[in-house]
């Protein structure tokens, strides 16, 4: 008799600052076959255990594929909605259950939103074996620990390991089912909170913890170390850094794993700790940068209003504070303004408009009002904003920006769009005649995901910050966080661990 095994993936990266609600439709949710057949080949976590059940030749269930991006508190009847279905699934009877969650959802009704669902499924399914692929930026509960036989997170951020950290934990719960191994975790929760911009695992601190992560992974008996950074932008109890280590039924070698790697990190702490620099500063040294030899744009990249972070896609500071300084060549996008492209497609493409563009979304959260912009300028493209995705994030996927307008005001060319959309491929300009290479300055909502796509044809890249706020900023002061368990490093600097 063969198999059966509950497979599903639920993501979300809640920033509980963020103006943009999280509905239902925001997931976009496939259910059952369509579940399958969205997720059969994708470089997903889910993609990785859909393969690993195959080639045990299990019967395999969907229930869901659901994945909305950052924003604020999943609304209370789509979290129901969703780990009903889940939960369902597992009460029909399974050999083996594979969860790609996300690590970091605070719902309206579910403050740790992956624990409660975990705590839920294991008072039904007790003994059922069951493994978690989480994204890096997972902040870990009790909950979650007490509730799965085996975790693993990515290891790269940006992130383009995700198919390969879900082939890692199915391996373990395929070894675990015939029994070739009983995993074991342990797991240590730091009193530290990440900056997201530090967990670069190409750079420093975060570089550091990943590479002794990989190595004690050699060890004998240990079949998986995790780095979590932590989303800091959730606000509630458990948000910071973990370090998840699972073993071979060795709990002693479990805790001892997990304790050394994060004793690393603490004492890397320092680290950990973003200083943003005043925006005019920033732009200097983009200037400086753009007069160095060499073709290619110099990089813009405005951590403060980051998608993937739970971002408006609408903040206009960056591009304000460019102009003001008198810089020009400048391309941007995507902003997101449904009202402005809907004045730019009416005057139609060669059409001259003067608008008001962006700081429309309210950032109530943080008391910040701001200014939409006026321009002026002519309409060069329309478009529907729909293309594939070259790689190597989201591969073969499609981008759908709404209608999109590509608008020129002179010293700047802006993609406007209905939707918000992290710019991690070309075709958020290519898709509507812009070339993004030709550019002295790219302006993107972005803060890592751009990188492995536009790095490449740049010559340089500023990391900007709002001097006033946004929704994604780095500096933590600009954020009433009052639900993070305290004392907490970095805002408490005395704090002892």
């Amino acid at each position: 008799m063969s198999l059966k095994i509950v497979v599903a993936r639920l993501n979300h990266e809640t920033n509980t600052f963020s103006p943009i609600p999280t509905p239902l439709e925001a997931f976009a949710p496939q259910w059952n076959d369509a579940a399958y057949n969205s997720q059969k080949g994708a470089r997903t976590a889910m993609g990785g255990f859909l393969d690993v059940a195959a080639g045990l030749g299990a019967a395999i269930v969907t229930p869901l594929a659901a994945m909305a991006n950052p924003s604020a508190a999943v609304a209370a009847e789509a979290y129901a909605e969703m780990s009903d279905a889940i939960v369902r699934a597992v009460e029909d009877g399974c050999d083996a259950i594979m969860l790609d969650l996300h690590g970091a959802m605070v719902a309206e009704n579910a403050a740790d939103g992956e624990g409660i669902l975990l705590e839920r499924i294991r008072k039904i399914a007790p003994h059922t074996p069951l493994c978690v692929a989480l994204d890096l930026h997972g902040n870990v509960t009790q909950k979650m620990i007490d509730h799965a036989d085996i975790i693993v997170s990515f290891k790269t951020y940006p992130h383009v390991d995700m198919y390969e950290a879900g082939v890692h934990a199915g391996r373990l719960l395929a070894d675990m089912l015939q029994r070739r191994c009983r995993p074991v975790l342990g797991w240590r929760q730091l009193p530290l909170l990440a900056a997201t911009l530090t967990s670069n695992t190409s750079l420093s601190a975060m570089q550091r913890a990943v590479q002794a992560a990989t190595a004690a992974e050699d060890e004998t008996g240990v079949l998986a170390v995790s780095v979590l950074a932590g989303f800091p932008l959730s606000d509630f109890h458990d948000a910071g850094m973990s370090v998840v280590a699972v073993t071979d039924n060795d709990a002693a070698l479990a805790d001892r794993v997990a304790e050394l790697i994060a004793r690393g990190i603490w004492n890397d702490r320092v680290n950990f700790v973003y200083a943003s620099m005043p925006l005019r500063q920033s732009l200097a040294h983009a200037r400086e940068k753009a007069e160095v030899v060499g073709s290619g744009p110099v990089l813009l990249l405005d951590h403060s209003d980051n998608v993937m972070s739970g971002g408006t896609c609408n903040t206009m500071d960056v591009l304000e504070m460019a102009l003001a300084e008198g810089m020009a060549d400048i391309g941007v996008g995507p902003v997101s303004d449904p009202q402005a492209v809907g004045e730019l497609i009416a005057v139609g493409v060669g059409g001259h408009a003067t608008i008001a563009l962006g700081n429309k979304t309210s950032l109530q959260q943080q008391g910040i009002e701001k200014i939409p912009m006026r321009l002026s300028g002519t309409v060069l493209a329309i478009s529907d904003g729909r293309f594939q995705v070259t790689g190597p994030i989201y591969t073969g996927s499609f981008i759908d920006m709404g209608k999109s307008v590509l608008f020129d005001i002179g010293a700047a060319q802006i993609v406007v769009t209905e939707e918000r959309v992290e710019p991690y491929d070309l075709g958020v300009f290519t898709s509507l005649g812009l070339d993004p290479a030709r550019k002295t300055y790219l302006i993107l909502k972005s803060r890592m995901y751009c990188r492995p796509v536009f790095v490449p044809i740049s010559k340089g890249l500023e990391e900007c910050d709002s001097d006033t706020g946004g929704p994604t900023s780095s500096n933590f002061n600009l954020f009433p966080i009052r639900n993070v368990r305290r004392p907490i490093y970095p805002l408490d600097q005395d704090t002892r661990w």
